[in-house]
């Protein structure tokens, strides 16, 4: 650009309009598309993890995002399944007790834990392996009857005075005496399992069934789908209708209301069979003893009874049932 004189001043043109000089700003950064981003940045993640440092850090990182997300389902499912436990029976099987109205309990009983007139009859020699509980199938089947029949005696006594069939008798009792034996410390009553019985199922006699001389009732005591309709718990089958005859959903069974899945855990065999029968009275009767003495439970101590009661069947208006008429069991028994 020249400069001219004019009247002896220099002066210097003005520059053309629409040149004006671009001056790069220096913090300015040209972003590449997203895509071509994207590409350039696997590439570069890729070539990272070839190298020896690579190699090492990135089965820690995916270690580490698997274990957060483990910890993250477990803190998700696991309150889910503690809260969704479930207790052994469901009373579907037309309870022939009337639960009381549904009040506020005492978890304490005020009285003293219900019980009975004990059982005075030894047990049959070889009633049960030498190493304590029936085992089933290996144990082979027996001759002579009921090994309970030991008790046919005392069973006939306190049978009219509580007003239950002898046969029933027979099996609760013959359960305390040979839990007595294979698990002193739980203390348990016959009148406890009684009261089950009777809430349950009339002893046996629940939709129309009859309790047989050998303790088995029939035709088989089979509850109503566990649906989740009409307030009962819903449970998809568990045993392919092996147990309860239905293979949607399942069903309690048998004089004591068994779930499927808990017989199949706790069921025993009594009278030394062969088979562990949810149906025979004997069976279940000593199967519930046994869960009821899961854990370590005293059931001579009211929290441990209480405990016990509820988690054969989380109601409390079903524990406050089974508890009273336990405890006029054992008062009519007494007279």
């Amino acid at each position: 650009m020249t400069a001219t004189r004019v009247d002896g001043v220099a002066v210097v043109p003005a520059p053309e309009r629409g040149r004006r000089r671009r001056v790069p700003f220096a913090h300015a950064v040209r972003l590449p598309p997203p895509r071509q981003a994207a590409v350039t940045a696997a590439r570069a993640t890729r070539a990272w993890a070839r190298r020896p440092s690579g190699r090492l850090t990135v089965p820690g990182v995916f270690l580490l995002v698997l274990v957060a997300a483990t910890a993250a389902a477990g803190a998700l499912l696991v309150p889910a399944t503690i809260r969704g436990s479930r207790p052994v029976a469901d009373v579907t099987a037309a309870p022939t007790v009337a639960l009381p109205p549904a009040v506020p309990l005492d978890p304490q009983p005020t009285g003293p834990l219900p019980t009975g007139l004990m059982p005075t009859a030894p047990l049959p020699t070889g009633a049960f392996p030498s190493g304590g509980m029936p085992t089933g199938p290996a144990v082979g089947p027996t001759t002579g009857g009921r090994p309970s029949d030991s008790l046919a005696a005392w069973a006939q006594q306190v049978g009219a005075k509580v007003k239950i069939p002898a046969a029933a008798v027979q099996a609760y009792g013959y359960a305390e005496l040979m839990l007595a034996q294979t698990n002193r410390s739980c203390a348990l009553s016959w009148t406890t399992l009684a009261a089950i019985g009777q809430v349950e199922s009339g002893h046996g006699s629940a939709n129309g069934a009859r309790l047989g001389s050998d303790g088995k009732a029939l035709p088989q005591i089979i509850g109503l789908p566990l649906d989740g309709n009409g307030g009962r718990m819903r449970i998809i089958d568990t045993d392919r209708g092996l147990l309860d005859k239905d293979s949607t959903f399942d069903r309690a069974i048998g004089p004591m209301q068994f779930i499927p899945t808990t017989w199949q855990e706790i069921g025993a065999d009594a009278d030394n069979d062969g088979v562990k029968d949810p149906h025979d009275l004997d069976d279940a009767a000593l199967a519930a003893g046994n869960y009821l003495c899961k854990g370590g439970r005293n059931l001579s101590i009211p929290g441990d009874w209480w405990n016990a009661i509820l988690s054969y069947n989380d109601v409390r208006r079903y524990a406050q049932a089974v508890y009273n008429t336990a405890d006029r069991y054992g008062r009519a028994s007494r007279t």
